[in-house]
């Protein structure tokens, strides 16, 4: 992982694409990106992941796009942990540009409802190399379970005097990776929260409260073969004070329903939309598993 966020377009392009764009953070004026996502509007929500190294922009833009029609009210750029910053920039930028033409028409039509477009940009990062001014928020996180000192603040360092040079939101996030725990696992160096670890997962919540961490996020790891077990789910959700995000292994609507009954305030597939034939599967496949957690 490049953790260098002094790369060339970070020191010289991102000087001028850093400043605001017109209109409000994520198109509306009445909420931070923050308070958005951790209202509680009394069911789980969820997000797309796009990883900006497995499509070009435009395709991200498109599947995107679809996301949000079937039902999605988050999109999360990242994943890799080795994408190049213009890459995630060019992502950002393209999704962000299709949602702004989309409220605009939307705008013009008395029938249709623009808000449904007021959706935010979130970076989930692999690192301080992967950032990107046209991102409304992003998840400014600690990986708490690495044995590793750079995963714990040394990326984060690197990274926040240029998300403060952005105006990039910080959404304060508790990273808590679980078995079986992936790529993710094995670079960030995790001492992995197994399935019966249900006092440990309670502690590492009850440290995410007490450090004011906002968001507490479980992660089984990309593709992995099993999803975050709901009783690690269950002990996390008594600690209050804190949005709990699950992502990993969730494939199925059942999946996605068993981690929204668990206690999850989000649910995050990724993999999903990577396997996807074509935008019109894709468009099934979110919205079985947006219908399983209404």
């Amino acid at each position: 992982m490049d953790s260098t966020p002094g790369a060339a377009m970070l020191r010289n392009a991102y000087a001028v694409a850093a400043k605001p764009r017109s209109g409000n953070p994520m198109r509306r004026n009445d909420q931070t990106t923050l308070e958005y996502t951790a209202n509680d509007i009394g069911q789980t929500r969820h997000v797309t992941l796009i990883d900006p190294a497995k499509q070009d922009p435009n395709t991200a833009a498109n599947r995107a796009m679809v996301a949000i029609e079937a039902g999605s009210s988050m999109i999360f750029v990242g994943g890799s942990t080795d994408t190049p910053d213009e890459i995630v920039h060019a992502t950002c930028v393209a999704i962000q540009e299709a949602f702004e033409l989309r409220t605009f028409a939307a705008s013009q039509d008395p029938e249709a409802d623009e808000t449904m477009w007021h959706i935010p940009v979130v970076l989930f990062p692999g690192g301080a190399h992967a950032l990107s001014p046209a991102a409304d928020a992003i998840t400014f996180m600690m990986l708490m379970n690495s044995t590793e000192r750079r995963f714990l603040v040394g990326e984060q360092i690197r990274g926040a005097p240029y998300l403060k040079k952005f105006g990039v939101e910080a959404l304060p996030t508790g990273y808590v990776v679980c078995a079986p725990g992936g790529r993710v696992g094995e670079v960030g160096a995790a001492e992995l929260i197994q399935s019966e670890d249900h006092d440990l997962v309670h502690a590492y919540a009850l440290t995410a409260q007490m450090y004011g961490f906002k968001l507490l996020y479980l992660e089984a790891g990309s593709g992995a073969s099993t999803q975050v077990n709901p009783k690690l789910i269950e002990s996390a959700r008594t600690v209050e004070g804190l949005t709990l995000v699950v992502g990993g292994g969730i494939r199925t609507p059942e999946q996605a329903q068993r981690a929204s009954q668990a206690g999850a305030d989000w649910i995050v597939t990724g993999t999903l939309t990577e396997d996807a034939a074509d935008l019109e599967e894709l468009r099934t496949r979110i919205s079985g598993v947006v219908n399983a957690l209404n």
